[in-house]
């Protein structure tokens, strides 16, 4: 990430993404305007650190294309406070652009019949293709350019809206909306069933709808017209108006198809079971315990009738359906709001939760009692809006925060002076050195998203991204990813 001499007003600059590795250089200008080295003598190369380092009036941050394979960004008119990426049978792990992919999402209009329900067909999502390690470490300068102009692609930058025009490194977006009334809070895809969609509305009621024609019609058809996308009028397939309040909470059961989770601001936890004529039987008696809004919840990966919950009373409970006298365990796990958690699918004892004060925390299930967190992270400085185990690693996570960054750790990491010096002679030229007081675990900085608020990690394609801010959403794939296990 390079400091430049800023070119034009400020109000016209694209917003800039930032990666994990950067270093400061700044260029002045001389007495007639003109830009001009700095006659001082060159200053060593330093690492920019969000939040802490200041940017002057005349200075902007730019963003290193070599710490992306993938970068695009796209909006949907209306900001979109949840998505989750839907499943599809294009294979069960990729990693060879460019990627087909799906999304849904709902909107945050300024009108509550201005709202509606957002699934996306993205094909063409472009990228650099990584290089073997083998390739890598042969040293071979001929090999490398011939691999860089015939396989690696630049990185594109899409902005505006998703009914793109074909282009051959731009992705090809296809749209369709579903009316929805008032504004989405949360919505969820079913694991099993991807085209069965879970929204949380702000008018109190949880609803369940069948995109699957809609996801068909996309598959099949012809690249859609130019213009806003049309609104469709759907019925969906089941309505729950028994929460008192409205909610954010919302889980499908990864083991058990249709079953699903709803929790709400009154501190109630709603278990819907479904049935065979295609709805669903929600219990009337709630789940209660937490003194305060229950935030989120989460299903355990292993156990069928197991589930997590976390609440603005600063609690961690973990629950099973069978007794319905209250959770089998509960800790004060933060100090403030607790707004985010994630149960670890590859190493099915971890849960991270994320927390109003911009901390998070890492828990054994194996050992949960208070304080006893296996780790504690003070990076953030505003509170954490989202927080997600990577399904393809047991110890990487990324999470996001309302300091307008997300960042991805790798919780093995350590650091390794001998390593660091030994990786800098391979590349052959000097590195900014990390601040002594950076977490050596912070693996990647992605930022240039204004008020971010949720993103996921693509279950099928190793080391991609998506994620929703107030500004739109971005897909990238970070380039130090790479080593991720294939499961």
């Amino acid at each position: 990430m390079a400091r430049t001499k800023k070119k034009g007003k400020r109000g016209n600059k694209k917003p800039n993404k930032q990666a994990s590795e950067y270093g400061a250089e700044v260029e002045m200008e001389d007495a007639e305007g003109n830009g001009a080295s700095a006659s001082a003598p060159p200053q060593p190369t330093k690492v920019w650190v969000p939040g802490v380092d200041e940017i002057g009036d005349d200075e902007e941050l730019q963003f290193d294309p070599t710490a992306y394979h993938c970068l695009h960004s796209f909006k949907l008119g209306w900001p979109c406070l949840s998505f989750d990426i839907m499943r599809d049978d294009l294979g069960v792990l990729r990693r060879d652009f460019p990627h087909a992919m799906y999304c849904v999402a709902g909107t945050q209009a300024d009108q509550p019949g201005s709202n509606s329900i957002a699934v996306v067909h993205m094909t063409n999502v472009t990228g650099k293709i990584p290089k073997a390690p083998s390739a890598m470490e042969d040293g071979d300068d001929d090999a490398d350019d011939s691999d860089s102009s015939s396989d690696e692609e630049d990185i594109e930058d899409l902005e505006g809206a998703p009914n793109q025009p074909i282009q051959s490194k731009k992705p090809i977006f296809k749209v369709r909306l579903v009316a929805h009334q008032g504004c989405v809070n949360r919505v969820r895809a079913m694991t099993q069933q991807s085209h069965i969609v879970a929204t949380w509305g702000d008018s109190g009621y949880v609803q369940v709808w069948d995109m699957g024609n809609h996801i068909r019609s996309m598959a099949t058809s012809g690249p859609d017209p130019s213009g806003a996308p049309t609104t469709v009028r759907q019925a969906p397939l089941h309505i729950f108006t028994g929460h008192k309040d409205e909610g954010y909470a919302l889980d499908w059961s990864p083991i058990t198809a249709g079953r699903l989770l709803s929790g709400d601001c009154k501190s109630n936890i709603h278990l819907w079971e479904p049935t065979p004529g295609g709805k669903w039987a929600v219990e009337k008696t709630p789940y209660t315990g937490h003194s305060a809004s229950v935030e989120d919840l989460q299903w355990s990966p292993t156990e069928a009738d197991v589930f997590a919950s976390c609440s603005v009373d600063g609690t961690l409970r973990i629950w099973d359906t069978r007794n319905r006298q209250g959770s089998a365990i509960s800790i004060k796990a933060h100090d403030a709001d607790i707004n985010v958690i994630s149960w670890n699918r590859v190493a099915s004892c971890m849960i991270a939760s994320g927390c109003d004060d911009g901390t998070f925390r890492i828990w054994d299930l194996r050992n949960l009692k208070e304080d006893s967190f296996v780790a504690h992270f003070k990076y953030h400085t505003l509170p954490v809006t989202s927080i997600e185990w990577s399904p393809h690693d047991a110890s990487t996570l990324g999470v996001t925060s309302a300091d307008h960054q997300l960042t991805i750790w790798d919780l093995s990491l350590e650091r390794d002076a001998e390593e660091e010096a030994l990786y800098q002679a391979q590349l052959k030229q000097q590195q900014a050195e990390a601040p002594q007081d950076l977490p050596p675990q912070l693996l990647f900085v992605h930022q240039g998203q204004k008020d971010l608020k949720e993103f996921h990690w693509h279950p099928q394609i190793q080391g991609m991204l998506m994620s929703t801010a107030g500004d739109g959403f971005n897909i990238l794939r970070p380039s130090n990813l790479d080593n991720l296990p294939a499961l």
